[in-house]
């Protein structure tokens, strides 16, 4: 089994990479945090499902006595986490297409760069 990661470690990651990024700022720390708690939620979560041996469905009896398969709360749990997962890295710049935005933004803003590109 993999090593464990722990939040910290992972507080400490994401801000060495958007350090390297140019994107960090002490005021993000509150969301490098939550992320970082996300992340670390997953990768516990991950474990617990591959312990289940990957079970996505289960048989569940209604209160009618009517019997379906239904997704595993593990793994709807999961789902909604890389969801929040996407939305943090996409607010921290820590994605592809987030720092498109970022570069786009930054080259837009500067005003040497609007001198130029008007020469």
């Amino acid at each position: 089994m993999a090593r464990k990661t722990t939040k910290n470690q992972i507080v400490k990651e994401v801000q060495k990479a958007m350090s390297e990024l140019g994107t960090y700022k002490k005021e993000y720390n509150r969301m490098v945090d939550i992320y970082a708690g996300l992340l670390h939620q997953y990768q516990v979560f991950e474990d617990e499902f591959e312990k289940s041996g990957y079970k996505i469905e289960e048989e569940y009896t209604n209160k009618a006595g009517a019997t379906n398969m239904r997704k595993v709360p593990l793994y709807g749990a999961m789902e909604s986490i890389r969801k929040d997962i996407a939305t943090y890295s996409d607010r921290l710049g820590l994605n592809p297409k987030s720092m498109e935005s970022i570069t786009a933004e930054k080259t837009s803003s500067s005003s040497l760069g609007k001198i130029l590109s008007e020469i």
